[in-house]
């Protein structure tokens, strides 16, 4: 077993953070707030400041890059720390896994993989796009060992407002509340089950095959956000309220008070056309499955009914 530094205690950092312990390793979770999960070393740091980072990784198997700056801030907030991480990977050995999203594509004219050109249509995915580049570039060098893993949308326990079948999503249906979606609820859309990234990070981050490379995280096939509501209305054994459209016009006189929402006007493409990801590649080497969209969303109600019941 090894050592695994993770930076950022979000959504997806705490949760590898414990899958990463549940599997025997030594895991240092880095935040600017020092939060975490008890079961492992958490400590408070700039993920921006590499001589702390790199301190803190010396003598660890694999670095991962988790964090998540402000999205309307990320032109801003993501090149110095992108900067520092991939510095510390290099100046420490350390494998380095970074958590990557599809924006690097552009408008799919079909399912997106990844070997896929990037083609980046905003400033926040040339953002990320050059993330990649950096990492890429560097480990075909020989200075670092690098590979980037995608997912779709996230959902599942502990997704809340930063995610579409979240706050807005789930507990409308459960209160009986039509659901308003930003987009068309009839298109197909790849949707990825939090633990299934969790889990796809570990084994990247522990498996020399994955090095060198960008990889999709499993994700069950694509199904529209209306079929979303619909079986999961049925799982909960209550009426579906069904799920709307909230007019463009609505969301982009929103945006002109809120910076996160203005900002969501780039990537609209991703919810009105078919939004598809291939992640056979993942599955096929690693042998990973993604978990059954049934399954995911049994235990994403649950998650949220354990939530109505402490605020109650």
């Amino acid at each position: 077993m090894g050592k695994h530094v993770v930076v950022g205690a979000g959504q997806v950092g705490v949760r590898l953070a414990r899958t990463l312990q549940e599997r025997g390793h030594e895991v240092v979770l880095v935040s600017r707030s020092g939060s975490g999960p008890e079961t492992v070393e958490r400590v408070a740091a700039d993920a921006s400041d590499r001589e702390q980072l790199t301190s803190l990784t010396r003598g660890a198997d694999t670095l991962y890059n988790c964090v998540n700056p402000a999205y309307h801030r990320w032109p801003q907030d993501w090149p110095p720390i992108a900067d520092a991480l991939l510095a510390t990977a290099e100046a420490t050995g350390a494998g380095y896994v970074i958590l990557g999203n599809l924006y690097v594509y552009g408008p799919p004219e079909g399912p997106m993989r990844e070997t896929d050109p990037l083609a980046p249509s905003s400033a926040k995915a040339e953002v990320r796009a050059k993330m990649w580049r950096d990492a890429l570039a560097a480990h075909e060098a020989g200075r670092v060992r690098a590979t980037e893993v995608r997912g779709s949308d996230y959902f599942g326990p502990g997704c809340r407002d930063q995610s579409h079948l979240g706050d807005r999503f789930v507990p409308k249906l459960l209160a009986g509340k039509r659901v308003r979606f930003a987009g068309d609820p009839g298109q197909p859309h790849s949707w990825t089950y939090v633990p299934d990234v969790a889990r796809a990070l570990a084994t990247a981050g522990t498996d020399d095959r994955a090095w060198g490379r960008v990889w999709h995280v499993p994700t069950s096939p694509a199904i529209s956000a209306r079929e979303v509501a619909e079986r999961l209305c049925a799982i909960a054994g209550i009426p579906n309220p069904g799920v709307g459209v909230l007019p463009h016009w609505l969301l982009r006189a929103t945006g002109l008070v809120s910076p996160m929402i203005r900002e969501l006007e780039a990537v609209r493409y991703q919810f009105v056309r078919p939004f598809v990801i291939d992640s056979s590649a993942f599955e096929d080497t690693f042998g990973v499955a993604p978990t059954p969209m049934d399954e995911a969303l049994t235990e994403t109600l649950a998650w949220w009914r354990d939530q109505e019941q402490v605020t109650a």
